[in-house]
């Protein structure tokens, strides 16, 4: 299926025409888990994945079933700030926010701090809805170096990596040194995740580029840091050298991959799970386990999740864990984290939700595949997700709330 180019969208839109939206939530709202859940359509799934797809579970205390929801509830911890796109943490509690026009805001001791820590206005470039600062990440060594790292749109709309200092709880916007430039010859599908992995590298997730149906082939093409997950050593030299690992021998560390917009470490097991948006029809929940040497090939844009798109393609594509369909009115998926708090019936279960419908699933491997069940219906326009040090999980709305899986 082709799908109009859309450019006036949110970050993570697919390409599609969007129904009215979703109401949003009043600031003092709670968000409660759906009733007759058990009577809603979960994702469609692909066929598992094969064996050797799936390593050895080690971590033994994962759940083997979901919860029930409705003894759960997201809690609303924050609210009146613009357009809040990712949320991290460092080892004293404090939650780091950034606002997409291009601020970094911090909850501490439950208090939003005022005036923000950093404002960088003045260089990110948001002039379209899928552009702005996108992604955020802190050094492993935060506490001691102050590093951290931000994924934004510049100059003529290019995706800057970059690196900013903070001392205590603010950071000198002139502290920044630029890591990598990528020409985007679109305003959409710019991805914006950054996360360090057990490795100690930091990863990257870039979209392919924009327009409709991938035009210039970025997805497939390795000679492009487009429709790409990227690995860069930060540590032995500045800005970065590339990992001697590395399968292509660049920055590229997977690829086939359309707009993924959020990628996740879990903090347990080292595995990599990518919320990749679809074009007009699928939304995926991609992975890589841990231990994975890289090269794996999503097949963007030969294939839309597990169907084809243009169709054919080479030999071992990897198809996702989980995908579901605009059918029942979702449009872009929002790839979350893998639940290691202190409520042990959550316990290894991923959670991720869909832009349009705010709906919240649970995915969760189970021997030789992966069971998804949807949870929650919050009525909010879900933008990202985030988990602070003690593995709880956040929710974050486009209208500017944060909320916390809490037990009732």
């Amino acid at each position: 299926m082709k799908c109009r180019l859309i450019l006036l969208v949110f970050p993570i839109l697919a390409c599609t025409v969007l129904s009215t939206p979703p109401s949003t939530l009043p600031p003092d709202s709670v968000i409660s888990s759906p009733q007759g859940t058990n009577t809603s359509s979960p994702p469609t799934q692909p066929p598992p994945p094969s064996s050797t797809d799936i390593p050895p579970p080690n971590t033994p205390l994962n759940a083997t079933t979901f919860p029930d929801p409705n003894a759960f509830s997201w809690q609303l911890i924050a609210s009146g700030l613009e357009r809040p796109v990712d949320l991290q943490s460092d080892d004293s509690g404090r939650l780091f926010l950034i606002e997409k026009p291009g601020r970094i805001r911090i909850i501490e001791n439950g208090q939003l701090l005022a005036p923000p820590p950093i404002d960088i206005n003045d260089r990110v470039n948001d002039n379209s809805n899928e552009m702005g600062l996108l992604g955020l990440a802190l050094h492993p060594d935060f506490a001691q170096n102050g590093f951290f790292y931000v994924n934004y749109t510049g100059d003529g709309g290019d995706t800057f990596i970059s690196r900013f200092t903070a001392s205590g709880d603010t950071a000198d916007p002139n502290s920044e040194l630029i890591l990598l430039t990528v020409g985007q010859p679109f305003p959409n599908h710019n991805g914006g995740g950054l996360d360090f992995g057990p490795d100690g590298f930091l990863y990257i997730g870039l979209g392919d580029g924009g327009a409709a149906g991938d035009p210039f082939g970025n997805g497939q093409k390795l000679d492009t840091l487009l429709g790409k997950i990227l690995r860069i050593d930060v540590n032995s030299a500045e800005p970065y050298t590339i990992p001697a690992g590395n399968p292509f021998g660049s920055e590229v560390w997977a690829y086939g991959l359309r707009n993924p917009w959020r990628i996740s470490f879990d903090s347990a097991t080292g595995n990599l799970y990518i919320g990749d948006v679809g074009q007009g029809e699928w939304e995926e929940i991609s992975f890589i386990p841990a231990g994975s040497a890289g090269g794996q090939n999503f097949g963007w844009d030969y294939r839309e999740g597990a169907h084809d798109y243009e169709g054919g393609g080479p030999v071992g594509m990897i198809e996702p864990i989980a995908e579901y369909s605009h059918a029942g009115g979702g449009c872009s998926i929002i790839g979350g984290y893998v639940y290691r708090g202190s409520m042990p019936e959550w316990n290894g279960i991923y959670l991720y939700g869909d832009y349009c419908t705010g709906y919240v699933w649970g995915l969760n491997r189970n021997v030789d595949q992966w069971d998804s069940e949807l949870l929650f219906r919050t009525g909010g326009q879900i933008t990202s997700f985030g988990q602070d040090e003690e593995g709880e999980v956040y929710l974050l709305t486009d209208n500017g709330n944060v909320y916390q899986l809490v037990r009732n």
